[in-house]
């Protein structure tokens, strides 16, 4: 029997299987298909992923240097509102390369990494829980003392151990232009219903242009207005659904939820890289196998390294659907270097956010 089974390797899945089996406990991480495939996530991430990956691997996964974005309240051509710093804010990434990177990390830890096997059962009992396993030499059982979901958006993991949905689930689009692009600025239009539309350069891998919008609205015509708007052609469109919200709970008699299952993500940018490992961390350190009530030590942790960033993340994005006075208002406000962090909205009211504010050139 296994100490943990953990269902989705993603990031989250994945670091969570590389800290457990670093601690010593005896891990099995299954992905149904492909690592990193089919790509569903935008690769624009704060710096503070190097802290998550091995040395060697920066190199092979880094694309491009960001140190600001332009903020739009219209298209390509409208007024944009700048925000930067004099150094990196963040780095573009190869996204899919990042799978394989952290489930390597998993491996080289111990932990039992098994592409093209999906998980069709779970079954949760007062001493354990028992999976079917479906893999390439057939059908199989396994057992855990826990399961962890990290299994996206709309777990099979959480559906099984009946926990609660995130609060909302918005519907995300992406494509790439394969024209290299080195710029050091992203772009945000404040165009979308509920949420926003992006264009990210990421170097020798192209331009990423993304949206995201809340269910009901006509995501492929959003999407092909952005690019028009642009003037460019794209490749490897795909589309994905992000949670946004955790629920009240996210944790069963011996199983937990991690990342998009969780529904651990930024609710002002839709991102949950950072906040999907954060929560792994967490539960690699509080959650003993041997001891269920430890998953009470999780729910705590978790929410407490991210809640507060995630409540002032539903008021940030209050603001996307504002008159458009107020919003103009704001960004002449704000706009101009910041002292922000990207995954923590709570660096608005840091001291250097302050010093950014009083010492800027402000409009």
């Amino acid at each position: 029997m296994y100490d943990f089974a953990v269902v989705g390797v993603g990031p989250p899945g994945a670091r969570f299987a590389r800290r457990a089996a670093e601690r010593g406990y005896d891990v099995v991480a299954f992905e149904q298909g492909e690592l990193g495939k089919p790509l569903a996530c935008s690769g624009h991430v704060s710096l503070d992923i190097w802290d998550y990956v091995p040395d060697d691997a920066r190199d092979d996964l880094f694309q491009n240097e960001i140190f600001g974005a332009r903020f739009h309240l219209g298209g390509a051509d409208s007024t944009a509102y700048p925000f930067y710093k004099d150094a990196p804010i963040s780095n573009a990434i190869d996204r899919v390369h990042l799978d394989e990177v952290l489930a390597d990390a998993a491996r080289d830890a111990g932990a039992d990494v098994r592409e093209h096997h999906t998980v069709t059962g779970v079954d949760e009992h007062p001493d354990r829980v028992d999976l079917t396993v479906r893999g390439p030499d057939g059908e199989f059982d396994v057992q855990a003392k826990m399961v962890a979901g990290s299994d996206g958006p709309r777990s099979r993991v959480r559906d099984a151990l009946g926990l609660p949905e995130p609060d909302e689930f918005l519907h995300g689009a992406l494509a790439f232009d394969p024209e290299p692009d080195h710029e050091d600025f992203v772009d945000v239009h404040l165009t979308v219903p509920e949420f926003f539309a992006w264009r990210i350069p990421r170097g020798e891998g192209g331009v990423e242009y993304g949206l995201a919008a809340a269910p009901g609205e006509d995501v492929p015509a959003l999407f092909d207005a952005l690019v028009d708007d642009y003037g460019v052609e794209i490749e490897h469109r795909c589309s994905g659904v992000i949670p946004i919200g955790p629920a009240d709970t996210v944790t069963s008699t011996r199983g937990f939820l991690l990342g998009d299952a969780a529904g651990q993500t930024k609710p002002f940018t839709g991102g949950g890289i950072l906040y999907g490992m954060t929560a792994a961390d967490c539960a690699a350190r509080e959650i003993d196998p041997e001891r269920p009530t430890t998953l009470s030590n999780y729910e705590a942790a978790w929410r407490d390294e991210l809640g507060r960033d995630i409540a002032l993340g539903h008021l940030i994005r209050t603001g996307y659907s504002a008159p458009e006075p107020i919003q103009r208002a704001g960004m002449r406000l704000f706009e101009g270097e910041i002292g922000v962090h990207m995954d923590q909205p709570t660096s608005l009211f840091s001291a250097a956010q302050l010093k950014a504010m009083l010492g800027g050139d402000r409009s």
